[in-house]
């Protein structure tokens, strides 16, 4: 990824759910971009600018719902352990953030990351390159369900960089939408719902919504959540602000995003000392993170009833891509 962070999975294939931590070298600074209205948040008061602690040390991402949010206990406990948070004069406390998504569906529901598996993850993370779809957050992750799970095909997690001059910026995304993935440049649709419980093509869910299909039920279950860090130095606003012109990416490679049963969710991650024009970098880390969701189905591989994007025909045999979509739709 980039230099001052490292990311650890904690992956259960048999209950088909997973963590994804993200750890910062030294105290770093923390923002989010909420949007949807099922969303699942930890620690937004640490990225609070009058909260007295100015720092984060880590970003937990998670399966399992409202369940998940036990892994963020194991993280700490790691951090204590590896005497890392705010110090004070009995130990250091560790200031977390973190966001979950529903995969309850997918695997066991009996099974959820806990305080063991998020231990696990921390206690993993590493530098270098990070293992990509089917891990962590992104086990048990789907996307296109406007008709439902028997039509839906695997989300997964994925990773992307890029540079604004000698700023690194990098995106982890779990995809976990209702709607479709399409390229950000093309407009392609890449993955979403099926024509059918065992169908091989794409419909567009934007368009079907805007024809007058009904929308999906008010459910927690579809949830994009990611995670920006850059080496810009960024305060608690700079932060914020940088996640809502990030998350712009999700409007670019989902389709469409940010509906009423979504939970979608973007931290920014502040883990160096360059400077940067904040409306510059926005674009850059929209472009990572619409470039991290294509990776999170594309790197995924299938499961039981849930094809992946390999399993489906080539591109170039697919329909001409239709009108893109992004926003709320309308009613």
């Amino acid at each position: 990824m980039i230099s001052g962070i490292r990311v650890g999975h904690a992956t259960d294939p048999i209950g088909l759910t997973g963590v994804t931590v993200v750890l910062a070298d030294r105290p770093a600074v923390g923002g989010v971009a909420i949007r949807g209205w099922a969303v699942g948040i930890h620690g937004l008061e640490f990225l609070d600018p009058r909260h007295l602690v100015p720092s984060l040390d880590a970003i937990v991402l998670a399966g399992g719902s409202a369940f998940g949010l036990e892994s963020i206990w194991g993280v700490m406990q790691w951090l204590e352990e590896s005497g890392k948070g705010f110090r004070t004069s009995q130990t250091v406390v560790p200031h977390v953030a973190g966001a979950i998504l529903y995969d309850l569906g997918v695997g066991d529901h009996r099974v959820r990351p806990d305080h063991a598996m998020g231990y696990a993850a921390a206690a993993a993370a590493a530098e270098g390159p990070v293992a990509e779809g089917n891990v962590g957050a992104g086990t048990g992750a789907t996307v296109g369900k406007l008709r439902g799970a028997a039509c839906a095909m695997k989300g997964g997690l994925g990773c992307a960089t890029a540079r604004l001059g000698e700023v690194a910026v990098a995106a982890i995304v779990a995809v976990n939408a209702v709607g479709d993935v399409r390229d950000p440049e093309t407009g392609w649709l890449i993955a979403g719902t099926r024509d059918a419980p065992d169908g091989r093509i794409l419909i567009d869910t934007a368009a079907a919504l805007a024809a007058g299909a009904p929308p999906p039920g008010f459910r927690p279950v579809n949830t994009t959540i990611g995670i920006v860090a850059t080496t810009a130095a960024l305060d608690k606003t700079e932060a914020s602000a940088l996640a809502d012109l990030a998350v712009e990416g999700f409007g670019r490679a989902l389709s469409p995003p940010h509906l009423p049963s979504d939970g979608d969710a973007l931290f920014v991650l502040s883990v160096g000392d360059e400077r940067a024009d904040l409306r510059e970098l926005g674009a850059v880390a929209a472009g990572v993170v619409a470039n991290a969701i294509v990776r999170g189905v594309t790197q995924a591989v299938s499961l039981p009833g849930l094809p992946a994007v390999r399993d489906l025909p080539p591109l170039k045999e697919r329909p001409a891509p239709g009108p893109r979509a992004a926003g709320r739709p309308k009613g």
